[in-house]
C-alpha cells in the first residue's frame, strides 16, 4: 500500500527539481516558494522510505535513486495526464463534441439557431444531437448519456444538481385541418367531449399539456391514437384524421395546413422551455458556449 507521503504532486516537484537542479528555480517554474519544495522533496523521501538526496553545503544533492524515481514518475505522469484526458471525453468534455437532446418540435427553429450560434463560438465544435421525448431525454441526462437538453422543464421539482437557462414560454392550441376548422374565436374544451383526439405517446411534454387541459376541462378526452413524433401527428391532424392541442411553435411548419386556434383562457396550458445541464458541467468551455448562445437566444426573442 502506498504511503500517503507519496503523491503524484510531490513527484511533479521532483521530476522538476531533477530538471533544474536547484530548489529556487524549481518553485519559480511550479509557483512555489524554496522552502515549500524543500519541505515537498523531504516528505516523499519520508514516504519512499530510502534516501534520495544529500546535502553539499546549502545545495540538495540527488542521488542515483532520486533520479530513478523522477524517470518513472514522470512516465507515471504522463499515464496519469492520458488516464484524466480520456476520463474527460467518457464525459465529454474533453472531446470537441456536445451530445445535445431536443424534442422533436424544436428541431425546425430553436435548435438549428442554437447549434449555428454555438459553432460560431467554437468553430471546432462537434453537436451530435439526440431526439426524443421530455422524460427521455432527462433520463439520458441524469445517466450522462447526453450532455444538455432543450426541452419543457418538467412540471414538478426538478433533479439537483442541474442547471437550468430559460429559453421562452409557449402555450398549447387547439390544431384542426383547415378544412374542418372551428369556427369559434377561442375553444371551450368541454364541448369536444365526442370529438376524436390525436396525441403523442406518454413521456413527451405536449401529452402531458394536453390531459393538463382537458382535466381542467372536468372531462376524459376520446384520444384515437397516440404517435411517436410530432410530425407525424401534424401530418395526422391536417389530414383530418382527428384534433390535437399543440404548440404555438410548430406553427410556421404547417400553418398552411392545420388551423392553430387558442383555448379559452382557463384552459390555457403554459410550456416553459429550456436548456439545462449538469452542475457538475458546467466548467465545460463547450456547455459554457451553448449556454451562453442559449441566454442570447433569450434575449432575441424578448426583444420580439
Amino acid at each position: 500500500m502506498l504511503n500517503t507521503d507519496v503523491t503524484l504532486r510531490k513527484l511533479e516537484i521532483l521530476c522538476a527539481f531533477i530538471r533544474t537542479g536547484s530548489l529556487p528555480k524549481t518553485g519559480e517554474e511550479l509557483g512555489l516558494s524554496s522552502v515549500s519544495v524543500h519541505k515537498a522533496l523531504h516528505s516523499l523521501e519520508g514516504g519512499v522510505g530510502c534516501p534520495l538526496f544529500v546535502k553539499e553545503g546549502r545545495q540538495l544533492k540527488s542521488l542515483p535513486a532520486a533520479i530513478y524515481l523522477a524517470e518513472m514518475g514522470a512516465d507515471l505522469l504522463r499515464d496519469m495526464e492520458r488516464i484524466l484526458k480520456k476520463t474527460r471525453s467518457k464525459a465529454g468534455m474533453e472531446s470537441g463534441q456536445i451530445r445535445l437532446g431536443s424534442m422533436y418540435s424544436l428541431t425546425a427553429n430553436i435548435i438549428p439557431r442554437m447549434i449555428m450560434g454555438t459553432k460560431i463560438r467554437r468553430p471546432d465544435l462537434d453537436i451530435d444531437l439526440h431526439l426524443g421525448s421530455n422524460e427521455e431525454l432527462m433520463k439520458k441526462l441524469s445517466e450522462g448519456v447526453i450532455d444538455a437538453v432543450v426541452i419543457a422543464t418538467p412540471s414538478g421539482k426538478l433533479p439537483e444538481g442541474v442547471q437550468v437557462v430559460p429559453l421562452f414560454d409557449d402555450q398549447l392550441f387547439f390544431a384542426s385541418s383547415k378544412k374542418n376548422q372551428p369556427n369559434q374565436a377561442s375553444i371551450d374544451l368541454s364541448e369536444y367531449q365526442s370529438e376524436k383526439f390525436l396525441t403523442l405517446q406518454d413521456g413527451f411534454a405536449t401529452t402531458s399539456g394536453f390531459y393538463d387541459a382537458f382535466k381542467l376541462a372536468g372531462i376524459k378526452p376520446n384520444v384515437v391514437m397516440k404517435v411517436g413524433d410530432i410530425f407525424s401527428l401534424m401530418n395526422m391532424v391536417s389530414g383530418d384524421l382527428g384534433k390535437a392541442l399543440l404548440p404555438g411553435r410548430v406553427r410556421a411548419l404547417m400553418g398552411d395546413a392545420i388551423a392553430f386556434t387558442p383555448l379559452m383562457p382557463k384552459y390555457k396550458v403554459i410550456q416553459h422551455i429550456a436548456l439545462i445541464y449538469l452542475q457538475a458541467n458546467e466548467s465545460n468551455p463547450n456547455i459554457l458556449a451553448l449556454a451562453a448562445e442559449a441566454r442570447m437566444l433569450q434575449r432575441k426573442m424578448i426583444v420580439k
